[in-house]
């Protein structure tokens, strides 16, 4: 190893930034009084070199490095005071991630040696802990951005015709039959021809992939041979994780994009900025925590518990604190990078709420979501929020800003359990709606409401009919770990059966709850696998699952899983031929002039329309939703000239029959929907006639 004097660098950019002369050295820390760069050889394991960072600006450590190139391996330590019970965590014996890295090499090895305290000590975290951790840790790589992107010809997908693909990297296609064996479960597996296609094909539009930054497996799960499959853990905000390169090179993602972006579909992101694996106080030193704890991270008040102890709004012992604005920035400057750099498309925002906090609580005015709002890059992307985490006033569905989206999970719960038998019409009814009572405010539109039946979280669409309970024994929790508030039906039988009559309902369930969300007003999600029945075995907390229950098993669609999915596609093709479908300002009931008509009517079985006491009788089973195709789409009083739609929604258990309305023009109504049918079959329904809607089914007609 030898020591170099290191030349004064720019702080800005941030991290360790090429100029093709060497590598420019930045890291900021407000409460440090030293800082190293160490370099490392090709192994990531023997150092070779050791700087001193010489310059001091704003808060933030930099230096330039001549001669150094791309692929370097790189760590920081970071020398200031060992006061755990003012919030300082400094210990210089442990090799630190740096915030900015754009890649990694190795893997961290759980061990004492990676905790800034003496693991076992009388003193616990009080205690100081004189172990190199560095043999333990991964290594950060200097990377050239440089790639040659093919022209977009297509522009982003409006909101209005949005319908996001949630999916897994890994486990969409580590059994793909036509994915070569050394690209499965990679970004060059996804990039596949037949993997594109059966995407395109589907009729989505965009592809939120779960967590794909550098994240972390806890030692709890490696213990019982399980993995952090769901990859909610990041330590490296700029960094792919290595799992899922084929290659070792960053290019592979950006390939993947292009191919993505070529066949008109998005990529989305779901991002984890709200908590880091360094865990609370008995947690590990690998990054923030040992660069500037007390920056970094919420800690409670000298006051109060004392800064020693983390805050937890997160449930994973710590918290990111963005009320800092060098916080604030790293987490700003980690997006604006995967939309310029990484050419993604937007983001979905995990426990969201978070991120919104300050002091005082949630406040849609907060630091992060101004930053989104004004920012030219951020405010260009899609951004989605899961509105909800366990902190005091966590829960905030319909509280974002005008510019965001937000899961719902309103209507998944209100859709399941009105096919289930226990909900309210009232209820499914606000759902097809987009749910405009939360979401109607400060000029906001109904693709704000992000609809899901099923997500990577719970049941599959096939469990969600197929078991009453979860089965999530091989978790290794006793069962005791994922939600217990299902409301799932098994339509007879728990789990596999043989009953034609069980397996013909849950097909049937299938297709109701499909119907439900794809024709529904706002923003559909499906989860991948859906659209065939996929099942995890009655598994509805499959995180720690890298295997067949996680996996899609391609050769095993059957049957069923074609008939499945070529109603999945019919939806989907519906939806995008009848703009009605997707509205982009929300229905109110409200009557227009021009049109002579509501822009949604509410019509009971018998014809007439629904009152204010049909709706509050809990045995409102039945209803018909008559979505008026000649009413304005927008505040601009110029008639539409889209069909017109009526949908027949019978959650009884028998068949119900519904008078029709009469069809407008003058013409016939086309039946091309029904549940009930095994095949759907497109036929001519008489205006204002009969028709038995079956029990538990879902019909749709279209002006013809």
């Amino acid at each position: 190893m030898s020591t170099t004097t290191i030349l004064e660098g720019n702080p800005f950019p941030r991290g360790a930034s090429f100029t093709g002369e060497g590598v420019n050295f930045a890291l900021f820390s407000a409460h440090a009084t030293k800082v190293e760069l160490c370099i490392y050889d090709e192994s990531g394991q023997q150092e070779i070199q050791r700087f001193v960072l010489p310059e001091y600006t704003d808060e933030v450590w930099h230096g330039f490095v001549p001669g150094l190139k791309p692929g370097a391996r790189y760590g920081y330590r970071v020398h200031g005071p060992y006061e755990p019970e003012n919030g300082h965590r400094f210990n210089p014996n442990k090799l630190l991630m740096d915030p900015y890295a754009r890649a990694h090499v190795g893997e961290l090895r759980w061990g004492p040696e990676i905790f800034g305290y003496t693991v076992g000590h009388p003193d616990g975290d009080l205690s100081f802990d004189e172990r190199d951790s560095a043999p333990f840790v991964p290594k950060c790589v200097v990377v050239d951005s440089h790639f040659v992107w093919k022209p977009r010809s297509a522009t982003r997908v409006p909101w209005g015709e949005t319908v996001f693909y949630e999916t897994h990297v890994r486990g969409f296609t580590k059994q793909h039959p036509s994915v070569p064996e050394t690209e499965r479960g990679t970004f060059a597996g996804l990039a596949h021809d037949d993997v594109v296609a059966h995407i395109r094909d589907l009729g989505v539009t965009s592809v939120e992939l779960l967590p794909i930054q550098m994240f972390l497996n806890q030692p709890f799960l490696s213990d019982k041979g399980l993995t952090n499959f769901w990859g909610y853990d990041t330590i490296g905000f700029f960094a792919l994780d290595q799992r899922y390169l084929a290659s070792a090179s960053v290019d592979e993602f950006k390939a993947m994009v292009d191919k993505y972006h070529e066949a008109g579909l998005e990529v989305i992101m779901d991002v984890v900025y709200n908590h880091t694996p360094e865990g609370n106080e008995l947690g590990p030193t690998l990054s923030f925590k040992g660069i500037d704890n007390a920056s970094y991270y919420r800690l409670m008040p000298a006051d109060g518990p004392g800064r020693r102890y983390y805050i937890n709004d997160t449930g994973t012992g710590n918290t990111l604190n963005l009320s800092h604005p060098r916080v604030l920035q790293m987490v700003t400057d980690s997006l604006r990078y995967w939309v310029t750099e990484m050419h993604v498309d937007g983001f979905r925002f995990d426990l969201a709420t978070i991120l919104a906090r300050e002091d005082h609580g949630f406040d849609e005015g907060g630091g992060f979501l101004d930053s989104c709002r004004q920012d030219p890059v951020l405010s260009s992307v899609k951004l989605i929020a899961e509105p909800w985490d366990c902190g005091p006033g966590g829960y905030q569905v319909g509280g974002f800003p005008p510019g965001w989206a937000e899961w719902n999970d309103r209507f998944r719960d209100t859709s399941r359990a009105f096919w289930k038998g226990d909900g309210t019409a009232s209820a499914l009814a606000q759902c097809l709606t987009a749910s405009g009572d939360k979401f109607n405010r400060r000029g906001r539109r109904p693709w704000a409401s992000v609809n899901f039946i099923t997500a990577h979280d719970g049941f599959t669409l096939a469990d969600l009919v197929s078991y009453n309970d979860k089965h999530n024994d091989a978790n290794g929790e006793d069962n005791r770990d994922g939600h217990s508030d299902n409301r799932s039906w098994n339509c007879g039988a728990e789990g596999p059966t043989d009953d034609a009559g069980v397996l013909a309902l849950r097909a049937q369930q299938q297709r109701n709850l499909l119907a439900t969300l794809l024709l529904s007003q706002g923003t559909p999600m499906l989860l991948a696998g859906d659209e065939f029945g996929r099942s995890q075995d009655g598994n509805n907390n499959a995180y720690c699952q890298d295997g067949p229950i996680s996996w899609v098993d391609w050769d095993g669609i059957d049957a069923r899983g074609q008939a499945l999915q070529a109603f999945t596609q019919q939806l989907l093709q519906l939806r995008r031929d009848h703009p009605v479908l997707r509205r982009t300002r929300f229905l109110t009931g409200g009557w227009s002039e021009l049109a002579q008509a509501k822009d949604v009517e509410w019509r009971s079985a018998s014809g007439e329309e629904l009152q204010a006491a049909d709706w509050e009788d809990a045995h409102t089973r039945s209803f018909g939703m008559l979505l008026n195709g000649q009413v304005p789409a927008s505040s601009v009083q110029s008639a539409a000239h889209d069909k017109t739609v009526f949908i027949v929604v019978n959650g009884w258990h028998e068949g119900v029959e519904f008078q029709l309305p009469q069809c407008p023009g003058g013409g016939t109504w086309q039946r091309v929907v029904d549940t009930a049918l095994a095949q759907q079959e497109v036929a001519d329904v008489p205006s204002g006639g009969q028709y038995t809607a079956s029990g538990r089914s879902v019909l749709v007609l279209v002006q013809g």
